[in-house]
């Protein structure tokens, strides 16, 4: 019982060290990408949000 815990929780824990990975770079992409829609909208002279 413990052995399978322990087997489950380290599965868990290496997809979790991956798609931080991968999260981690789309959440910044998507970050990036929102501050230079912000930007453009408040350029045009446009409300920002």
């Amino acid at each position: 019982m413990l052995y399978t815990i322990a087997c489950v929780l380290i599965i868990l824990w290496l997809l979790g060290l991956a798609s931080s990975y991968t999260m981690g770079g789309l959440i910044h992409i998507l970050l990036v990408i929102a501050v230079v829609v912000v930007l453009l909208r408040i350029i045009r002279g446009q409300k920002p949000f």
